[in-house]
């Protein structure tokens, strides 16, 4: 919004006098730089949620909106008891900060950002009813454990099919940077030169679309199920959201997307704004999430965050190194998928003591602390590995 009134009234603060030279546009005129609204975002998300953070927990408290401490898990039980009662729903703040610093200070005209915030309210609905009818419904005693997996499902497949036909509409024509297969280790450029590859392959609407619902849907529910220890999803989506940021500044701004071999996505610089104001929405909701946790993001966050995450990898034509970035919580939820699918193959057996991942460490002599930390380790290798293959093309 302040990007698109400075653009809108340039001319008429440009002729507003101070002192000398200067005019009330040179002042303001910072918000011209993408750079510095991408910091400015990240830094009011993190002032945002530090300074609603004790209010937001409060209410969440008092609203009896707290983490049940149940369990299916016999293992987890012990575990789960000691987060009894601990806020949930935190996640408010993160996308309550995330949507008023994009608000503000990106270019709310691009088709992009605006699309951004519509996967943002649509997936923050999404895990705020199954929050509620978890964490209320259920101590009622109606037995309604949130929104059951094939409800949370449909609705998340549909807005990202929905994303992704109006994404992939936003390149001029079939063969078009937009929807190229942008794979590892490959250059879209010929040569020393800046023409265009004749060797690219492009993406169909059905498979762009069917891509972007895999990682639209899929980073949802990866994120979502690493939210089971203090300051894990929070600490680790900082971490992979600096990696993204580098991305998306780099596919915005075609010397540099030329320069590191990489496809220029006309537009998508403005996402950099969304990945800085998750970055200081996480980092401030650490502040209140980190051991021992005062709030918990819940659905209504981590559904949310991971949803964001993918489609900015779709949309800067990304999706392998992030997937790579989000190593930790692909294995996350690829432990939960093995374990549900060994145990029903094997009537009963199992690959690890319990799962997600997390678990399996915390169970094998780990502390709380200790699983967090080497885990955001592995993150800032996985990102570091990621970054590193920009330049082998």
């Amino acid at each position: 919004m302040l990007y698109w009134l400075l653009d809108h009234f340039r001319n008429t603060l440009d002729g507003v006098g101070l002192f000398g030279d200067l005019t009330l546009y040179s002042l303001v005129r910072l918000l011209d730089e993408l750079e510095f609204r991408t910091l400015a975002a990240a830094a009011l998300a993190f002032l945002f949620v530090l300074f609603f953070g004790p209010k937001t927990i409060a209410r969440l408290r008092a609203m009896k909106i707290g983490d049940t401490g149940v369990t299916d898990a016999e293992a987890l039980r012990k575990h789960a008891e000691s987060k009894a009662n601990v806020p949930t729903m935190g996640g408010v703040l993160i996308v309550g900060s995330i949507f008023t610093s994009v608000f503000l200070l990106a270019d709310i005209r691009s088709a992009y950002v605006y699309m951004a915030l519509i996967l943002l309210i649509w997936m923050a609905v999404v895990g705020g009813v199954d929050d509620w009818l978890k964490l209320t419904a259920a101590r009622r005693g109606d037995g309604r454990q949130g929104l059951h997996a094939w409800e949370k499902l449909v609705f998340q497949l549909g807005i990202a099919t929905l994303i992704g036909v109006f994404a992939y509409n936003q390149g001029d024509g079939p063969k078009s940077l937009p929807h190229v297969l942008n794979l590892p280790l490959q250059s879209t450029y010929k040569g020393s030169s800046y023409a265009i590859s004749e060797s690219l392959v492009y993406l169909s609407k059905p498979i762009y679309v069917f891509i972007t619902v895999m990682m639209v849907a899929g980073l949802s529910n990866a994120v979502n199920i690493s939210d089971g220890m203090d300051g894990l999803s929070s600490g680790l989506t900082v971490i992979v959201a600096i990696g993204l940021l580098v991305l998306t500044l780099i596919a915005g701004q075609d010397i540099w997307a030329q320069r590191m071999r990489v496809p220029h996505i006309e537009g998508s610089g403005e996402l950099a704004v969304i990945v800085g104001a998750i970055i200081g929405a996480c980092l401030g909701f650490l502040w209140w999430n980190c051991s021992p946790a005062q709030v918990f993001m819940g659905d209504t966050g981590s559904l949310s965050l991971g949803a964001l995450i993918g489609y900015v990898a779709v949309v800067i034509r990304q999706e392998l190194l992030v997937l790579l970035m989000c190593g930790v919580f692909i294995a996350e939820i690829g432990s939960v998928v093995l374990q549900v699918g060994y145990f029903k193959a094997t009537k009963g057996k199992r690959i690890f003591r319990c799962a997600p991942y997390h678990h399996h460490l915390h169970l094998g002599g780990w502390r709380e602390q200790q699983v967090v930390a080497r885990l955001w380790i592995v993150g800032v290798v996985l990102v570091i590995a990621a970054l590193a293959m920009l330049k082998v093309r």
